[in-house]
């Protein structure tokens, strides 16, 4: 049984169309199926829990697979059982032992065992995609019998059970990869082939698996029959591609969707008085910022610490606060989460003082720089406006700024390779936890990769910060070795973090059970309906 959705694209505003086509199966119509329409600005790259590594991606998987560990449903607050129904960790921190559920099947009915597990970890961390850096400290994972798993560490880590709810660590069905192509041996990276499969197919133990993904286009998943928990109210959930945050609210309105994942703060207020529609607004842990690569080569002269730093100056912070709601964000780590600075630590505009770096770097009357960024808008944040007025920003102090606008997949590609000099992003917390400012440090995930900031081309300072912050187990010290961090970040660094913008979100106001949260944004499984 099927409902389907025909997307035209009409009007100057590009409006895509909503045309609900209802089909037949045997004698049943589509209607009788409970169907949840998700309008959203699509990022996918990948539906292989091992590559994958989007808001998208991770809002889909999340309700596709299962990890071990979760967080509640409305906060961050504790570590609760998934998979695993309990657990224990050696005195040295180094071994995690997790129980396993033992009456769980995946979507075709398989049983889930330690196996599984074994081979989706190992496999993650073997296929080195986005998300494989995860698995960096895990040494070894090994079965000790169907239901219980042993992780290894390779150093102890104060935020591992926190990192194992994030989606990469799904669990997935063994066989089922391998009969794909998939392997979780040394050479995975060039030997697995399973992703063209798992971009066309669940192997989860999840609420839902997936039916169709039309990239840019829709997504859609059903439910899973087989779900070992309480099954979720819809049957059908479909997600569609609507970049542009006006088109969103048209669709919302009109009822052509029942959630709208994007909008924007002024929208929001004219539709208040809406009966129809309910909103969310609030606070989120995603950080828009400036990328300055460490390179010379590549970054030219942003790879100077001193440019740098007048950059951080050169920026009209509460401008684009007035432009998107939100906060200032001080550093890494975001706003919000523990043992980050608060808004009162953050940087304020001042252009001469930005003026005098840039003089002192040896360039008085400026320079000449292309600034990389992708056409997207993300929760309501367009970056095509943000990039005009970093433009804007930084031209009063001197730098003349050319944008370069590029499709999101492929600017995604230059960015995760390391290639782009000066380059205008945004970034969720692989963890939430302060240990997920290691991340913009050397050597870490967008501080090595994507700045090429390296122990190399680091100073000791900062290379000892890391060390020590990525194995403290002691909360004071924690916050004070972070606090530092942050501290240093703020006056070095290849960062200018600018924007921690608010959410909008509105849906029909039948829609029961909406939350967001700071790790995976919309968990559509506890959605319902009002009958």
């Amino acid at each position: 049984m099927k409902m389907r959705h025909t997307w035209q694209r009409t009007g100057i505003l590009l409006l895509l169309a909503i045309l609900a086509i209802p089909l037949f199966s045997g004698n049943l119509l589509a209607q009788e199926e409970k169907v949840l329409v998700v309008g959203h600005a699509e990022s996918t790259d990948s539906l292989d829990p091992a590559r994958g590594y989007t808001q998208t991606t991770g809002m889909i998987n999340r309700i596709n697979y299962n990890t071990l560990v979760t967080f509640p449903d409305q906060d961050a607050s504790s570590i609760e059982p998934m998979l695993a129904t309990e657990w224990s960790v050696s005195e040295d921190g180094l071994q995690y032992t997790f129980a396993l559920r033992d009456d769980v099947v995946f979507s075709n009915g398989d049983p889930m065992t330690s196996s599984d597990v074994v081979f989706s970890i190992t496999r993650l961390k073997n296929v080195l995609g986005s998300p494989s850096f995860l698995t960096n400290n895990i040494s070894e994972v090994t079965a000790d019998g169907d239901y219980s798993v042993i992780f290894t560490l390779a150093a102890p880590d104060p935020a591992f059970l926190a990192r194992l709810t994030n989606y990469a660590f799904s669990v997935t069905n063994a066989q089922q990869v391998m009969d794909a192509g998939g392997t979780d041996a040394d050479d995975a990276a060039t030997t697995d082939d399973a992703e063209a499969f798992l971009n066309s197919a669940s192997v989860g133990t999840g609420p839902y698996m997936l039916d169709l993904w039309d990239p840019q286009v829709r997504t859609e998943v059903v439910r899973n029959p087989n779900y070992w928990g309480d099954a979720p109210y819809f049957d059908r959930i479909i997600l569609v591609n609507i970049q542009e945050p006006a088109t969103q609210k048209v669709a919302l309105e009109s009822g052509e969707i029942d959630l709208a994942t994007d909008l924007t703060a002024d929208q929001i207020v004219t539709m208040g008085d809406n009966p129809d529609i309910s909103i969310y607004s609030g606070p989120t842990v995603i950080d828009h910022f400036l990328l300055m690569n460490q390179d010379p080569e590549i970054g030219g002269p942003v790879s100077d610490p001193m440019v740098q730093l007048a950059i951080r100056y050169a920026l009209d912070y509460e401008g684009y606060k007035t432009l998107f709601t939100g906060t200032t964000p001080a550093s890494w780590p975001a706003t919000g989460i523990y043992g980050a600075l608060g808004e009162e630590y953050a940087f304020t505009r001042d252009l001469d003082r930005a003026k005098e770096l840039l003089t002192e770097a040896g360039y008085p009357d400026g320079f000449e720089i292309t600034l990389d960024y992708p056409t997207f808008s993300f929760q309501g944040v367009n970056m095509e406006t943000n990039a005009q007025k970093i433009q804007a920003d930084l031209a009063e102090a001197g730098i003349t700024v050319t944008l370069r606008p590029g499709e999101l997949q492929v600017a995604l590609e230059e960015y995760r390779l390391g290639q782009q000099g000066f380059a205008y992003w945004f970034w969720g917390p692989d963890v939430l936890d302060p240990i997920d400012a290691l991340s913009f440090l050397p050597d870490g995930k967008v501080g090595g990769e994507r700045a090429n900031w390296t122990s190399e081309n680091a100073d000791a300072e900062i290379l000892e910060l890391r060390d020590r912050a990525s194995v403290e187990s002691d909360p004071q010290a924690r916050l004070e070795i972070f606090q530092q961090i942050q501290e240093y970040l703020q006056q070095s660094g290849p960062w200018a973090p600018f924007l921690q913008p608010d959410i909008q979100v509105a849906f029909r106001s039948d829609i029961q059970g909406y939350i967001w949260h700071p790790a995976w944004n919309h968990d559509l499984a506890i959605l319902s309906r009002a009958e």
